[in-house]
């Protein structure tokens, strides 16, 4: 029988599972067509906006040292959507490439909406299982990684990211005045690229080549060709399409809470190519309850890059104090990063106050702003 505790664990937990409604709502638009294609989209950008607009800020912090019995049920959510996605996923896969009453747009509008799905959710859980000690919740976050082609995005991440945010370094620190228009294509590109270095450093470390089959991008390959694979055999050459065109979705959802997350926010160069250590003050934070239960707290980033395998209802709340803060949540400010006019006016002011408040001493940003400083960085 359930205690009195641990239904209050498991009600706290409830809205963070709300990803869950995704899926009705795509059986219900690939059932429909038409305009019933919009619910989801509409749903994962404006519902967790009006809930932001109405529930304001989630402000409290959980216990840092709470063992995994405290979080249990918000642990669970994360570790259920791997094999959810995956059929949902293959099932429209099929059922789109064996329907009639969808129209080709009707079929690439269904699909949008599997992307919205399988980036928003899918990408950011496997964010959350990639950092843990597990190896089986590693694992769920390298399999949902493979359904939208993007496997590299762990190596990078791991490896690159959280060692060299705000410096050159890092190519998913997006530079002050750079568009998003701009940004994504240079992400797409310099990401791969960072990623299959970063592990080929690591093996020549170890005093092995790139072949070396303990190599994760072997594994990644792998995974990812039996995800096209399958597409291929439950939908043709309908099926592939449809699949590389969600998976690109689910890319451009992820970057574009990439872009935001550190927008013109850089560490201090020292000298000699050293940059100082990551503080909470090199992350934009929104702690807007809606969003953050979409994006299980993602939004509290800084405490992120300060203890990355702290799992999200752990995750710690930082005011204006302490780090930067973003006037709305994620789905707002993701539309608005879509219009570059309308983010620079929105965010190049909060960045200069932020570099008055934190680098007086600064005088040149020039290097910062284009990412010429030097590139070699203390471990």
């Amino acid at each position: 029988m359930i205690t009195q505790d641990q239904f209050a664990r498991l009600r706290s937990a409830i809205p963070f599972w709300m990803s869950l409604l995704f899926v009705p709502m795509v059986m219900f638009g690939a059932y429909k067509g038409g305009w019933a294609l919009w619910v989801l989209p509409l749903f994962a950008w404006y519902f967790f906006a009006l809930l932001d607009a109405f529930l304001g800020l989630n402000l409290d912090n959980a216990n840092p040292n709470w063992g995994d019995e405290h979080i249990n049920w918000y642990r669970l959510v994360t570790v259920i959507w791997a094999p959810l996605q995956f059929v949902l996923l293959f099932g429209m896969i099929w059922y789109a490439s064996h329907t009639s009453h969808l129209s080709v747009c009707e079929k690439f509008g269904l699909f949008f909406g599997v992307g919205v799905i399988t980036g928003t959710v899918g990408i950011n859980y496997s964010h959350e299982l990639m950092h843990q000690k597990n190896r089986n919740e590693r694992f769920l976050g390298d399999f949902l990684l493979s359904m939208v082609l993007y496997s590299h995005f762990r190596s990078e991440h791991l490896l690159v990211h959280h060692r060299h945010v705000g410096t050159p370094r890092d190519p998913v620190t997006a530079r002050y005045n750079e568009g998003f228009h701009r940004f994504f294509p240079r992400v797409l590109k310099q990401c791969w690229i960072s990623a299959f270095n970063a592990e080929k450093a690591m093996l020549a470390r170890k005093g092995n080549e790139w072949v070396d089959l303990s190599n994760p991008f072997f594994k990644y390959w792998s995974l990812q060709g039996v995800m096209i694979l399958l597409a291929i055999l439950l939908g043709g050459w309908i099926g592939l399409i449809l699949f590389i065109w969600q998976a690109f979705v689910a890319v451009w959802q992820l970057e574009l809470v990439n872009y935001i997350e550190h927008y013109g926010l850089t560490r201090k160069h020292l000298g000699d190519g050293k940059y100082e250590h990551v503080k909470p003050r090199h992350s934009w934070n929104a702690a807007h309850k809606g969003s953050n239960w979409l994006l299980i707290n993602l939004q509290r980033h800084s405490d992120h890059h300060y203890k990355p395998d702290r799992r999200f209802p752990l995750l710690q709340n930082y005011d204006a104090s302490e780090a930067p803060q973003l006037p709305f949540g994620y789905p707002v400010m993701t539309v608005a990063a879509m219009v570059p006019p309308l983010w620079r006016r929105v965010m190049n002011k909060r960045v200069r106050r932020w570099r008055k408040m934190y680098y007086p001493e600064i005088t040149d940003w020039k290097p910062y702003n284009k990412a010429q400083n030097p590139v070699r960085i203390s471990s």
